[in-house]
């Protein structure tokens, strides 16, 4: 483990300009080497300036903080109960209803410098084990500070133990009661909008 790397990032009192940052949209396939080669698996959403302006002018590198996914009836993660996902799911009203799940995340933006990527992703780890994948689930991101800068390595190995290290980190940073939603009754963090009902759903309803 690298001991030169804080454990936690951010202060106790909560969030610092510019986060949170918000990201949303589909679930798309990827480059198909988390699970197989790193045993991390991502959900990776497409880097588009027009949809998510800010990021444009963010540095490459690991952030993290919240993910939302509205799971369909039919996978084997979609809650039954508010005790399915006890520690990571909000329990509120307004998760219920709108369908989303919450869970802490981590999350690459850039060219992933070890595979030379020649286009920049934006690769998310939900800190939470699933039983099918996610591609097409809509997903809402609620990025609340960034952990490292985009490395190059010379061994797979560095990689992973890397990559774990920042798993470690976002946990840690994120177990503090300004930094954990309010929606799971942990923390004081505004995540409504990570549960907030589109207008679609509105329109289901009616």
């Amino acid at each position: 483990m690298d001991t030169s790397r804080p454990l936690i990032i951010g202060p106790s009192t909560g969030l610092e300009a510019p986060y949170p940052l918000q990201m949303e949209g589909k679930v798309i396939r990827g480059f198909g080497r988390g699970s197989k080669e790193l045993g991390i698996p991502t959900a990776n959403l497409p880097v588009d300036d027009n949809l998510t302006p800010w990021i444009a002018d963010v540095k490459s590198g690991v952030y993290f903080g919240w993910v939302s996914l509205r799971l369909p009836p039919s996978h084997p993660n979609q809650p039954t109960t508010s005790s399915d996902t006890t520690t990571t799911t909000t329990t509120t009203a307004p998760e219920a209803h709108s369908g989303f799940s919450v869970y802490p995340m981590v999350m690459s933006i850039g060219y992933n410098q070890f595979y030379k990527n020649m286009v920049r992703s934006a690769e998310v780890h939900v800190l939470h084990e699933f039983g099918a994948d996610s591609y097409g689930v809509e997903m809402r991101l609620l990025i609340t500070g960034f952990i490292r800068e985009e490395k190059d390595y010379t061994k797979l190995e560095a990689l992973i133990e890397d990559i774990n290290l920042d798993c470690d980190v976002a946990r840690k940073s994120l177990d503090r009661e300004a930094w954990a939603l309010r929606e799971t009754g942990k923390g004081t963090l505004d995540g409504s909008w990570l549960v907030r009902e589109t207008a679609e759903q509105n329109r289901a309803v009616v």
